[in-house]
């Protein structure tokens, strides 16, 4: 019996008990001014969160009213309406608040409805904000047409919806920016390359590497910071490329936060380099600036985790050998390769053990 089945038969079976049932078969939801009423045997029998909430009598459904927290009072009418019906409402502008509420309340077949809808919306200017709210509600085919959208279309990392789901969602974002780095399914098999490992093996986020990051979590500054000041974005605009890349890399050696997300927002080339090379994410991991180095990483549609100076060393191999490890795990998350070799032949954890950088061991060798 399919899911949908299930619950079609309960609900049936709840209308059935409600006559005769009485006031105490009603209970009221409130959100802010909107108030709705619904059967309490209803909403139990389409949702495991309210059959739950009733059946321990929690103060709130107890008093015949619930407060609702994080679901706007047309998107409740709209979800309480689902569970009457079964049917989902063909509203393309509510889609995603419409999810998120579907996922809290575990109506998975109006989740799976609502996944759907965003996934025929995809577009350059809410491309970003699918692939966060898909990562965050766990919906796997709309983090998979999502990314590939962004793959197909990179112009999403320059817009408003990108910058402000790294401002907001720090930690999704690398995530999605992790997913946007690896390579198609066949790069990777050993058929595709004639048999034997990959050359990119080593590029990928190891699942094993979770407690050690997570132990070295990139910061969430972002979630702290006003937007850049227009009149700052618009004087760097007013520079030349060559002069916005000089202060982009001055900038991020200093841990500046608010002039580097200025400049980038003012179009600085993340790519440029000063006289050694080094561009301004080599600075920011040579310094142990994590909160720059995450945002040259994710708020530039031209991040490479893997540049190289002239001498072939990486922001990695430059965040191991000095310790620092909140800079290191951004990089990492984002598809950082730890096999890489400078021009004498030393990996990030070769440099980690040199210097006896124990953390970044730790993190460049648990698997």
């Amino acid at each position: 019996m399919s899911a949908v089945t299930e619950v079609q038969n309960n609900t049936t079976e709840a209308l059935a008990a409600l006559v005769d049932g009485g006031e105490d078969a009603l209970v009221t939801l409130v959100v802010g001014e909107t108030r709705v009423a619904a059967h309490r045997a209803v909403l139990a029998a389409a949702s495991p969160v309210f059959k739950a909430m009733f059946a321990h009598d929690m103060l709130e459904a107890s008093c015949g009213q619930v407060s609702i927290d994080d679901v706007e009072g047309p998107v409740l009418r709209l979800l309480v309406a689902y569970m009457y019906t079964l049917q989902a409402p063909q509203l393309p502008d509510t889609a995603p608040q419409l999810l998120s509420a579907a996922d809290k309340y575990g109506l998975s077949a109006l989740k799976s409805a609502c996944e759907r809808q965003l996934i025929s919306q995809l577009a350059v200017e809410t491309a970003a904000a699918t692939a966060i709210r898909a990562v965050r509600h766990s919906c796997p085919d709309a983090t998979r047409a999502a990314v590939a959208f962004i793959k197909d279309h990179p112009q999403v990392m320059a817009t408003r919806g990108w910058a402000d789901a790294v401002l907001e969602y720090p930690q999704e974002v690398i995530q999605v920016s992790s997913m946007l780095g690896e390579p198609p399914a066949e790069a990777s098999s050993p058929t595709a390359t004639g048999g034997g490992s990959t050359p990119n093996s080593d590029r990928q986020p190891h699942s094993g590497h979770s407690r050690t990051l997570a132990a070295a979590a990139p910061p969430t500054y972002a979630r702290h910071t006003p937007p850049p000041d227009d009149a700052a974005v618009s004087r760097f605009r007013s520079l030349s490329d060559s002069e916005r890349g000089r202060r982009l890399i001055e900038a991020a050696k200093e841990g500046a936060v608010e002039e580097v997300r200025a400049l980038l927002v003012a179009g600085a080339d993340v790519g440029a380099r000063d006289g050694c090379g080094l561009t301004a994410l080599h600075w920011a991991a040579l310094n142990g600036h994590a909160a720059v180095v995450q945002l040259l990483l994710l708020l530039s549609a031209a991040f490479d985790p893997n540049a190289r100076d002239q001498w072939g060393q990486t922001p990695l191999h430059f965040a191991a050998q000095n310790g620092h490890a909140e800079a290191a795990a951004v990089l990492l998350q984002v598809g950082a390769d730890r096999g890489v070799r400078t021009d004498w032949g030393s990996t990030p954890l070769d440099l980690a053990r040199q210097y006896n950088q124990q953390q970044l061991v730790e993190m460049l060798t648990e698997c």
